[in-house]
């Protein structure tokens, strides 16, 4: 389906025109024509799909084709769509930044680790109209009356399944009961897993939603090569080492699944004289984006994260992703491979499986739908 059969406005049409989107994914093929339509919806997608112009689209659409209210005040937003991580609520706002071009609507991100004042500052200073936020800072400005959430005529909530994982269902929960009701608004959930939970939040927030759902196996999988070396834990770092020092290996990011793992193992690279940086939960905001930054731009050529961090990062480019440590839920698998082979480019992915971790390698394997072939390391990358 092409974005000129449903209708769009003519702003949106030309920002998407601009991003070089004529195509709809999957996902937005299934969803738009309901959302567009102002019905609720809930969707089942990985990071990767699109789902997130998927919102953004109708979520543009919808305030578009609906006169603002006459009365308004600051810091009063008319859609809100909440994200479980820093990184990913600054993604979907420079989507929104770039598919709003010429919208005429303001766009404002309200995420912990980012200075207070300033803000406040940016909802001060003109009429907001979407606000892209992490739960616990959209809560603190609706607790101190900065943010009223009285307006609100779409609500999107990304990635469920992670704010589940993450513990900020309850803040979520606060945040929309200070939201009209759910007669009075458009909700929008998506998730990459469609838990019991899940749905009994869907149930709760929605009114008869329509179910999409799109298969982990269209995730970027067929653009990135797969491969699965059986190692010891003690020579897991060498190899490691090894292997980044070969030629075809541009750029990489390298998951691992504990906070203090991953600090030891950018040490570890960064004493071996390699541009890498770091990227876990515990970082400041401020030194977290500017090593994105540096990853994007070629300073830094490895980056070292944990799942938290690393969801929802686009950075074309990255020719290689390393599970240093195979991942605890199979879906984050799926996650971190899809950081390469993007946009039509092809990737590798490189997971180390050992002793202490190879029992993951089954559900890995059922939610692929295929098994993942094991090898020995070639012997030039043996320590």
């Amino acid at each position: 389906m092409l974005f000129t059969e449903l209708s769009l406005s003519e702003s949106v049409q030309k920002g998407l025109s601009d991003m070089g989107f004529t195509e709809c994914s999957p996902i937005q093929a299934k969803s738009l024509p309901f959302s567009l339509a102002g019905h609720d919806v809930m969707g089942k997608a990985q990071t990767g799909t699109g789902k997130t112009a998927a919102f953004l689209i109708a979520t543009f659409e919808a305030l578009l084709n609906e006169p603002a209210p006459e009365e308004r005040y600051a810091g009063e937003p008319r859609a809100v769509i909440l994200s479980p991580t820093r990184e990913l609520a600054l993604q979907i706002e420079k989507d929104a930044l770039d598919i709003g071009k010429y919208a005429g609507l303001h766009v404002v991100s309200l995420v912990g680790g980012v200075d207070y004042d300033k803000q406040i500052k940016k909802l001060q200073n003109n009429y907001v109209d979407i606000v892209v936020a992490t739960p616990g800072r959209l809560l603190d400005f609706c607790e101190k009356k900065i943010v009223y959430l009285d307006q609100t005529e779409v609500l999107v909530i990304d990635e469920a399944d992670r704010m589940l994982d993450m513990g900020f269902i309850p803040q979520v929960k606060r945040i929309e009961g200070f939201s009209p009701r759910k007669q009075y608004r458009q909700t929008m959930m998506f998730s990459a897993t469609f838990s019991e939970d899940v749905l009994r939040l869907a149930q709760r927030w929605m009114i008869d939603p329509e179910s999409i759902e799109i298969e982990p196996e269209s995730v970027a999988t067929d653009t990135v090569e797969q491969k699965l070396y059986m190692v010891s834990g003690d020579e897991k770092l060498d190899i490691l080492k090894n292997m980044i020092a070969e030629e075809s290996v541009t750029s990489a990011m390298i998951f691992a699944n504990r906070k203090d793992e991953c600090r030891r193992l950018y040490e570890a690279l960064r004493a071996a004289g390699l541009k890498v940086g770091l990227l876990t939960g515990d970082i400041p905001q401020n030194k977290r984006i500017k090593t994105l930054e540096g990853f994007k731009t070629g300073r830094l050529r490895f980056l070292v994260a944990t799942d938290v961090a690393g969801r929802g990062i686009h950075i074309d480019g990255v020719s290689h992703v390393i599970n240093y440590t195979l991942p605890e839920e199979p879906e984050d698998y799926v996650h971190r491979i899809g950081r390469t082979g993007r946009a039509g480019s092809s990737g590798t992915s490189i997971s180390f499986a050992c002793e202490d971790d190879a029992f993951r390698l089954p559900s890995i394997e059922a939610l692929l739908g295929r098994p993942l072939e094991c090898e020995h390391p070639p012997e030039s990358l043996l320590p």
